[in-house]
Formats: structure tokens, sequence, C-alpha cells
């Protein structure tokens, strides 16, 4: 149990005090149980105390299996049905808390569960696991809930996390080959730095004849690489690192989401599945009745894209101040021309969520189809890298051999 220090109000006044409890959802109900409406819920500091005076952490809880994207495709699906049948929310996800297969699964739902029957929202409670549900999964329900139409939003979400489950398994196919080449030929690049040429340059230098260009690169390489080997990969390690740690904060994460839109390749498949999930969630809200304002400002949200998430905030300013969408999306320079079309004609006819809805469609048939090509486009460019590269090597390593036996022949 912990200790958690609480402010109310009651028809008597503020009150203020400590509790001991599993958690704030649970300390949530005992108050409201008192006739307490809890204001602030925090743990109290001897809980930091205690930690260091039980030094250990929860072993069974680590070891428990990770939250997988099939555990909330299933979850999702199962709340759909539910809801749509008539089942009450908490009684719905009582039920998939007992049939739940993954530990950690049941024990987020408990915890979600707890947290809804204390009076806090489902997409709040939803927020306190962001390693179970992201910030995207968090805004449409928040849609959900300002609609009452919590049961199509699960039913989006399902499609939405079934999609990404496609699209990471396309992915994983189009680079398994590239890969397996690249580790194969880094593989030999090492041996051969390490090994081979070591052994040919002592022959050659006891020729002393001058070497050629190629053959000159190689042996300079290799002598780097035997040096300075283990520095270049501590210095590789630490910039991996800091490169992760920057792209955590907000200036990092969004420089890095820009870089990604304009990427070679992989760019426009990233721009064309942030593309669609914008024109998904701006459909469903508008659909769901949601002002064009607000909607932007929740579509900001579940773009999953920071650059993209700042340009749709600037639409919604825009928006705001009496611009009309086709301009403000102009405007941010992010939109490419189809869906700029697809919002003109929205505005003159007053159907932009089914201009929407066209968007989405498109760009996801794109992006299935992209995905299914990607290795055919990464291929050409791998065949020119290995041929360079096998080039260097062979000419780096038989002209001095060609040039020695034929000396060796004159004389």
């Amino acid at each position: 149990m912990n200790l958690f220090a609480y402010t109310g109000r009651t028809s008597e006044g503020a009150v203020s005090g400590t509790l001991e409890g599993a958690t704030s959802s649970v300390i949530a109900d005992m108050l409201l149980s008192r006739g307490v409406t809890p204001l602030t819920i925090k743990p109290s500091a001897s809980n930091a105390v205690a930690a260091v005076a039980r030094p250990g952490f929860d072993l069974q809880r680590w070891m428990e299996p990770k939250i997988l994207p099939v555990d909330k495709m299933l979850f999702s699906r199962q709340l759909h049905t539910l809801l749509k049948s008539g089942v009450p929310i908490l009684r719905a996800l009582a039920g998939l808390q007992e049939s739940a297969v993954n530990p950690r699964m049941k024990r987020t739902l408990g915890e979600v569960r707890q947290s809804l029957g204390s009076g806090i929202e489902l997409s709040t409670s939803f927020a306190q696991h962001p390693t179970v549900f992201n910030g995207f999964y968090v805004a449409l329900v928040r849609v959900g809930e300002m609609t009452g139409r919590l049961e199509e939003v699960f039913m989006r979400l399902f499609h939405h996390l079934e999609f990404e489950q496609f699209m990471g398994q396309q992915v994983k196919s189009a680079l398994r080959y590239p890969m397996f080449v690249m580790i194969a030929m880094f593989g030999a690049v090492m041996v051969i730095n390490l090994m081979v040429i070591p052994a040919f340059a002592t022959v050659f230098k006891s020729f002393g004849a001058e070497l050629p260009l190629a053959t000159r690169i190689l042996v300079a390489t290799s002598e780097f690489t035997i040096a300075y080997g283990w520095m270049t990969l501590i210095v590789l390690v630490g910039t991996a690192f800091g490169l992760r740690r920057w792209v955590n904060t907000p200036a990092g994460r969004l420089s890095w989401d820009r870089w990604k839109l304009r990427a070679p390749v992989a760019g426009k498949i990233i721009l064309k599945a942030t593309l669609a999930r914008f024109a998904r969630s701006f459909a469903l809200s508008l659909k769901s009745g949601v002002p064009v304002e607000q909607a932007l400002s929740v579509v900001a949200q579940t773009v999953d894209n920071a650059h993209m998430a700042a340009k749709v905030d600037g639409m919604r300013t825009s928006v705001e101040r009496g611009e009309t969408i086709l301009r403000s999306a102009v405007a941010s320079s992010v939109f490419t021309p189809i869906v700029l079309q697809m919002i003109a004609v929205g505005e003159e006819t007053g159907a932009i969520d089914e201009m929407m809805d066209e968007v989405a469609e498109l760009y996801t048939n794109d992006v299935q189809y992209d995905l299914k090509t990607l290795a055919q486009q990464i291929e050409p460019v791998l065949i020119i890298f290995l041929g360079v590269l096998v080039l260097v090597l062979a000419m780096g390593v038989f002209l001095p051999v060609w040039d020695l036996g034929r000396v060796a022949f004159k004389h």
C-alpha cells in the first residue's frame, strides 16, 4: 500500500489529509464514498522514504509479458462489440479484464476500471497508462466521449491498429533481405580489413613498388580500422545514444519528424501514412459534430508527427481568425495537391468529412502498395552500392598482383 496526500471539498468547506491505498483511483473512490470531492491526490513524500527502507522491485511484475499490438486490437474490437450491444462501460471493462490472457493487460484494465469508477473520464483513465495507450488512442477516445460515439471510435481504433501492424510487418519483410545483405557485406569487409589487406600490404611494401590509388585507400582503411576501430565503435554507440536522447526532446522530435517526411524512399510512405491518419481523424471528428476549430485541435494530437501536428495547430489558429480551411491548409505547406483539391471540393459542397474519408482511403491503399514494392525500390540502390564496393575491393587487391606479375614475367 502507498500513502497519498489529498485535498478536497465537502459541503462544509475544504479538507486535506493522507490516506493509504493501492492507487490514486482507490483513494478517489474512498473520498467520494465519504462525501468528499477530490481536488488533488498526490503520492506522499513518505513513500520515497519507505522505498529506501525496503529496496528491491516486484520481480513478478517485471517478468510479465509486454502488451502487444494484438492485445490492444482484441481489446478495441471486443469493447466496440460490447458497447454496441448496450453493455455499460464499467461492466464491459470488468468482463474484458476477466477474459484477458496477458497479466499486464489484465492489471491495466483493472486500474482503468477503478479510475473510471471514481468519476474520471475514460480518456483520462487511458492517459494514465501512456506505455499502453498512446496519444493517438487517447485523443480518439476523447473525440468519442465528446460526441457520444465511443463504439464507432473503438472500431476505428481497431482498424488503425490493424493497419499499423500490417505496415510494420510489410516494412520488416521488405527490409529483411537488404539488411541480411548489408550485414554479410559488413562482415566480409571487416574480415578483409583485419586479415587480408594487412597480409597483402606486407608483401606489396617488400617490393618497394608504388601502389595503385585503390590499394592505398584499402591499406589506409585497414590501418585505421586496426588502430582506431574500438574508438570508432565507441563514438558510433555514443552518437546513437545521444541522437536518441535528442529525439526525445521537443525540439529534437520536431526536427526528426520533419526529416522523416523528406527522407529518401521511406519519406513519401511516411507522408502518405501521416496524411491518411490526418484525414481519417478529421473526418471522424466532423462526422461526430465537433466544430472545425476543435476538430483540428484533436487531429493535431492524433497525427503522430510533431511537425505535422504543429502545422495542423497553425491551421486551427488561422481558422479561428476567420480563414477558410483551404487557405489555412495551403499556408501550412505540408499537404499534397490531392488533399488540397479534396478540401476545396469539400468546402464548396459542405461535405469535407466525405472528402477526407476519400483521402484516407486513397492514401491507405497507396501506403499498402508502396510497402509491398519497397524491396523493389531498395534493390537498385543496394546493387549499385555493392557493385562499387566490390569494384574497389577487386581493384585494390588484384591490380598490384597484376603489376607484380607483369614485372616478374619481364624479368
